[in-house]
């Protein structure tokens, strides 16, 4: 019921934000080359995925990639006029009919951001979390173990899972590198457990981020540039330990635009979140960044 009411009301409210010309003003920005559209997703429907993907071309958006990221970093190419890039963060099974099957469709460069440890083993940590809460077997929540120090939330993890039996949710290694394999999907680092990295030591913090990048490119035979902050925290820390390992871009979760300003960071780069089972109006306005800037 929640979810329902949540959902009619957000529809509502989307539907008023663009009565009122707020997706129309930010969507003529966008398409002058004043910033770019910058999106992520977690486990989208595949409805949702392909009405986003079609929403973009029939309004004349062009869906770029890294490597045309990059050059804008680099201040090799100018923000093309109506440009959006397409991110999607954890790699669940359902990536690869619902993102990388869309992408193939229509032809849409897009980029996954893969923990190596679940896609080796099946599953992210949080679902065990979930399950465990269901059969009233731990008082923990997702939200306080992601305040713990990384040691203590994988200990209380372990014993989850000493518990807890779960089907994979989580793509192969076997797709991850037959999507890759297409040229439209880039396989982008999100470290090896997706813990939070600002909770771990710095040892483990760099082992995280270096050893997930030799991993993926062990799997695909070549060299990946971009990553995403699990939960999108980070420090400088972090900044370090990617620059020295040879990462050239990284997405947060921050809900700003990627327009010049934010491009001349190229390792805090922001993202608008389009969130699972919402209208299509809601979609519409958190593309465009309307939705942001309210709520």
């Amino acid at each position: 019921m929640k979810k329902r009411i949540r959902y009619l009301l957000s529809w509502f409210i989307s539907c008023v934000l663009i009565t009122l010309g707020f997706v129309r003003r930010a969507k003529k920005r966008a398409l002058k080359g004043e910033y770019i559209l910058s999106l992520y997703y977690h486990a989208p429907g595949k409805e949702l995925f392909e009405f986003c993907v079609l929403w973009l071309k029939k309004n004349n958006f062009k869906v770029i990639g890294q490597e045309d990221i990059l050059a804008i970093v680099k201040t090799e190419a100018p923000i093309p006029n109506g440009a959006a890039i397409i991110t999607v963060d954890d790699g669940w099974s359902s990536n690869y009919e619902n993102v990388a099957g869309i992408a193939h469709k229509y032809n849409v460069p897009v980029t996954i951001f893969v923990s190596t440890e679940p896609i080796e083993n099946g599953n992210y940590w949080w679902p065990y979390v979930n399950a465990a809460i269901s059969k009233n077997l731990t008082n923990e929540t997702i939200e306080s173990l992601k305040l713990l120090p990384n040691n203590e939330r994988e200990k209380i993890i372990t014993q989850i899972k000493q518990q807890v039996t779960l089907e994979r949710q989580a793509m192969t290694v076997d797709q991850v590198k037959e999507i890759a394999k297409t040229g439209l999907v880039t396989i982008g680092g999100h470290t090896i457990t997706h813990p939070i990295l600002p909770k771990c030591d710095s040892g483990t913090a760099y082992q995280e981020i270096k050893l997930s990048k030799n991993i993926i490119e062990a799997w695909l035979e070549k060299e990946i540039i971009t990553f995403a902050y699990p939960n999108g925290d980070y420090t400088q820390r972090e900044i370090t330990f990617l620059e020295q390992s040879g990462f050239q871009l990284a997405y947060t979760t921050k809900p700003f635009l990627l327009n010049k300003e934010a491009l001349k960071s190229p390792f805090t780069l922001p993202r608008h979140a389009i969130i699972e089972n919402i209208s299509h109006a809601e979609a519409i306005c958190r593309m465009c960044g309307v939705w942001q800037r309210f709520f």
